[in-house]
């Protein structure tokens, strides 16, 4: 079996008011180190076969299927 992990982050040059919102949260928590944060998203992908046998144009089919999905 094989685990594909696909971390999806937003450019840099993006703003990020979601990550601007956990920042000031942890602020309020008392966490005044944190000097920023940038959420994202993360996906574990488990299949069937050798990892060294996936092709990376079909992995990178899905991934774009699932961004795409979450999208909608």
């Amino acid at each position: 079996m094989a685990r594909v992990i696909v971390e999806v982050m937003l450019k840099p040059e993006i703003h990020d008011p979601q990550g601007d919102a956990i920042a000031s949260a942890c602020h309020r928590l008392g966490f005044g180190q944190v000097r920023g944060v940038r959420q994202g998203k993360r996906f574990e992908v488990e299949l069937d076969g050798q990892r060294h046998r996936l092709r990376w144009p079909r992995s990178q089919t899905l991934v774009d299927m699932l961004l795409n999905a979450g999208s909608d």
